[in-house]
């Protein structure tokens, strides 16, 4: 085998070894940035939900104390509002959500489904837990999700929630007496849930990672490219000249040209002492012959 189709052959080698390794670590460099980036979209939309129902808590509630007397209005509950807001942005994108998802709630379109309920309950097993996040499939693909605990803190929230009897009859007329009752100070009711789909971001780092493999065996070409000309200029094409001299040496053809390497490198030097042996075996053929 021809020293430059060894050179190749090695060459090839640690260029497919070079690509697989830095493929790898581009890819979840990558993937770890579009997973922050999905992050940063979902604790964006958590904070928007809650800013709404601090708003509606604030400023709506009180304007609608008058009203609440006489009938339950729903726009008066801060995650009600929150739920409503978010929903309006789910029709522009529908791969988002969000959703207090409770165990016990008024509403029922805010009870928890299984995996919620799972997530509530790594809530409840660790109270200093302030955040959950993780992924689940969907029919759409990959999601991620961010939970906060809903936990009641405000005693005000009791007296709604103790009991039937004690809660506005209003609300009892609204959403009946089973339903949102026997809630606890400090106890965890439910969770806020903020899903994010995960599927572009994703996309986007494989188109990504691609171009980055592109780039790098581009750049592992363009190398191999120049170091198969050097080699071949600088080693393979002036030995073969000096072997082709050597072999018509060896056969006694002592007028063949002088090798002239023109460089004081290796090849030079390799040069350099061919021809003194080739002075020398000359000589020493003259003396035999005389």
């Amino acid at each position: 085998m021809k020293l430059l189709a060894k050179f190749n052959i090695i060459f090839l080698l640690v260029f497919l070894v070079g690509l697989a390794a830095s493929s790898l670590v581009a890819r979840g460099l990558l993937q770890k940035a579009a997973k922050e980036d999905v992050i940063d979209r979902a604790r964006l939309l958590m904070e928007k939900a809650n800013a709404v129902s601090s708003y509606t808590a604030t400023q709506i509630k009180p304007l609608l104390e008058t009203q609440m007397k006489y009938s339950f209005l729903p726009q008066s509950v801060p995650a009600y509002s929150a739920a409503e807001v978010l929903a309006s942005l789910q029709k522009s994108y529908p791969e988002y959500g969000f959703k207090s998802a409770m165990l016990n709630p008024t509403n029922p379109r805010d009870r928890a489904v299984a995996w919620e309920e799972d997530v509530v309950s790594q809530f409840k097993l660790n109270a200093d837990m302030k955040e959950f996040i993780g992924e689940r499939d969907t029919p759409s693909g990959p999601s991620l999700y961010i939970a906060r605990p809903i936990r009641i803190s405000n005693p005000a929230c009791l007296a709604c929630h103790s009991t039937p009897d004690a809660a506005p009859a209003t609300l009892t007329e609204r959403y009946g007496p089973s339903n949102g009752f026997g809630w606890k100070l400090g106890d965890t009711l439910g969770a806020q849930v903020v899903s994010v789909p995960m599927r572009v971001p994703l996309q986007r780092a494989d188109q990504a990672l691609m171009v980055v493999v592109g780039v790098l065996a581009a750049v592992f070409l363009l190398i191999g490219a120049a170091l198969n000309f050097m080699l071949w200029k600088l080693v393979i094409q002036p030995v073969s000249k000096l072997s082709a001299i050597a072999d018509r040496v060896s056969l006694g053809e002592f007028e063949a040209p002088e090798f002239a390497a023109g460089s004081k490198d290796e090849i030079g030097t390799l040069a350099d002492s061919f021809g003194r042996m080739r002075k020398s075996l000359a000589h020493a053929m003259k003396m035999l012959d005389a």
